[in-house]
């Protein structure tokens, strides 16, 4: 094998190591989460119809029952809903905490999916994500421990950020 032959096997395999955890973490286990029930609140619309209200802070593409929201004052009377779904987007968030209590205020039960640590491409998006959560799961009821995303702020400032939440 040639040095450009070794080269090229040696990125692409890095990038299929790298992609393979991805669209597992994203692809089967968030559609699968998304799937098991019917959501009353899903507040992390962007393509998926959650069964209930469907809410984000931009309309991404045609879902029913949509609703345009601010996230840390939602308009929804306090416990309104039994379950909340929020899917891949606590992450991009300016307040994590804020915005889990506001989700706790509507809803019985909130249900947030995060990149997990070992989804390395989502974990740590540079280029859409401020937050890392400090897990490996998957599927959580509570909000896991996290810290700033570091260098995240910087480079959205000098790339600019495709979501603002």
């Amino acid at each position: 094998m040639d040095t450009i032959s070794l080269v090229l096997f040696v990125v692409i395999g890095g990038i299929v190591l790298l992609w393979l955890p991805h669209l597992l973490s994203y692809k089967l286990l968030k559609n699968r989460i998304v799937r098991r029930q019917r959501w009353d609140l899903n507040i992390c619309c962007g393509t998926t119809d959650g069964g209930g209200i469907n809410a984000d802070i931009v309309r991404h593409t045609q879902v029913s029952k949509f609703v345009q929201v601010r996230i840390y004052e939602l308009p929804f009377r306090d416990g309104q809903f039994e379950s909340a779904l929020c899917s891949h987007t606590i992450e991009h968030v300016r307040d994590p905490q804020a915005f889990y209590r506001e989700l706790c205020r509507v809803s019985r039960t909130v249900t947030l999916v995060l990149p997990p640590l070992w989804d390395v491409t989502a974990a740590t998006n540079l280029l859409e994500h401020r937050w890392l959560f400090l897990t490996f799961k998957k599927e959580h009821t509570t909000l896991p421990p996290h810290i700033r995303l570091p260098f995240a702020r910087w480079v959205q400032k000098v790339l600019g950020q495709r979501i603002h939440a």
